[in-house]
């Protein structure tokens, strides 16, 4: 698979019908092991292990509704309230963030509100802070750390 620009994690991966598959530690199951789910365990094993933040209120691949339509969000961190708190969209490291990438995660983030959205490839992180009633984005340098409500 890929370098990341995140820290290494000891995964499990297992080969079979001509398939590597990954273990989810969330799901607690095997998934097939694409150039985004690398991307998704890597962001996973570093809000756990480095960041602390709670195994519990992180949801992997949760449904969504955009316009009638039906979306999966990536990762979504919740407070301990319940209320979504970060969205994190997760890209292959061979897919570039530009703006549309940005755009797309915003409009996701729009059903949900959590007030900070995360957009990786893996290589390059960019973490926004989300003002919903005054309607402005904000650039944040760093993952924020995970504050308890």
């Amino acid at each position: 698979m890929y370098d990341l620009n995140l820290p290494p994690f000891e995964y499990q991966v297992r080969k079979a019908d001509d398939r590597y598959w990954i273990f989810d530690v969330l799901r607690k199951k095997y998934l097939v092991l694409t150039p985004e789910e690398w991307v998704r365990q890597h962001f996973v094993h570093h809000l756990l292990r480095d960041l602390a933040y709670p195994r519990a209120l992180i949801r992997v691949e949760g449904g969504l509704s955009y316009n009638q339509l039906s979306k999966r969000s990536d990762i979504v961190v919740f407070d301990r309230q319940g209320a979504p708190w970060m969205v994190i969209e997760c890209k292959a490291p061979t897919q570039a963030i530009n703006q549309n990438t940005i755009h797309q995660a915003s409009t996701y983030n729009a059903t949900l509100r959590a007030p900070y959205l995360v957009v990786t490839n893996g290589l390059s992180h960019y973490y926004f802070q989300v003002d919903w009633q005054e309607n402005k984005t904000e650039r944040l340098p760093s993952l924020p750390a995970y504050i308890p409500h």
